[in-house]
């Protein structure tokens, strides 16, 4: 078992990082964390020797834009990195081939690639409570797995499922909106990953930043921020069929 791994997560309402650190902690005995929604990253090099694991949530069946971008200012350097991509209980699509493709071009070697399950960030209903002490199992057993294939210091690279190119996804054409409940106390604004937000006036989102994270709903201490209901509806109805399946966590080897 490694010494030490970094997890370099993009997780606005938690299930992302919750994952992540699961995994992590059954692949090395210690765990350093690095938060990609944090607008001001300082650029980092890592080193041959390091072990990287690097999780975000899949929106539309890729990864968020704003993740990507952030990602850019890490440089591999050869250090071996494991994948995450964390769905809500409908389909990772590309979203793993993208994240394998990033960590590949920024000087990664990429040893072993994941998807798994956390709570849908919108349709709560979908993936609820997920991962729970079945998946913790899991990922144990998947931990104990990669760790295997890095003691060993094998550098085969996993073949994951997805497309290249990869599917469209412009994002949602919604932003939450800010109820009656409102008190204006900037919590939101203060935690928004793409500072769509008005700190001045929260009621206020800018719709061409804003990448329906869900953050601001999350941590909203009055839960006033809320999708449109007749979005959330729509959702909900477009989304049910998934709520009678249980799909499970991957790896890849």
């Amino acid at each position: 078992m490694p010494d030490r791994i970094t997890v370099l997560h993009f997780s606005p309402t938690g299930g992302t990082r919750r994952a992540a650190l699961l995994l992590a902690q059954r692949i090395a005995s210690g765990v350093e964390e690095i938060d990609l929604t944090l607008p001001q990253l300082p650029e980092k090099e890592f080193a041959p020797q390091d072990a990287v694991l690097v999780a975000g949530p899949v929106y539309g069946g890729r990864l968020p834009a704003l993740m990507v971008e952030r990602l850019r200012r890490f440089t591999g350097g050869g250090a071996c990195a494991v994948s995450a991509a964390v769905y809500g209980g409908r389909a990772y699509e590309d979203a793993l081939a993208e994240l394998d493709d990033l960590l590949e071009a920024q000087g990664f070697c990429v040893t072993a690639g994941t998807a798994l399950l956390a709570e849908h960030s919108i349709v709560r209903d979908l993936a609820s409570g997920r991962p729970d002490t079945q998946d913790e199992a899991q990922l144990a057993g998947f931990g104990a797995r990669i760790a295997e294939k890095l003691d060993k210091g094998e550098k085969s690279v996993p073949q994951v499922p997805g497309n290249r190119p990869y599917r469209e996804w412009a994002g949602m054409p919604v932003v939450p909106v800010a109820g009656d409940a409102c008190t204006g106390c900037g919590t939101c604004a203060k935690s928004c990953p793409a500072q769509a937000i008005s700190l001045e006036n929260p009621s206020q989102t800018d719709q061409t930043r804003c990448i329906t994270c869900m953050r601001c709903v999350a941590v909203c201490p009055t839960k006033a921020r809320a999708l449109p209901a007749q979005v959330q509806g729509m959702l909900s109805q477009k989304l049910a069929p998934f709520m009678q399946k249980r799909p499970e966590n991957e790896l890849y080897l």
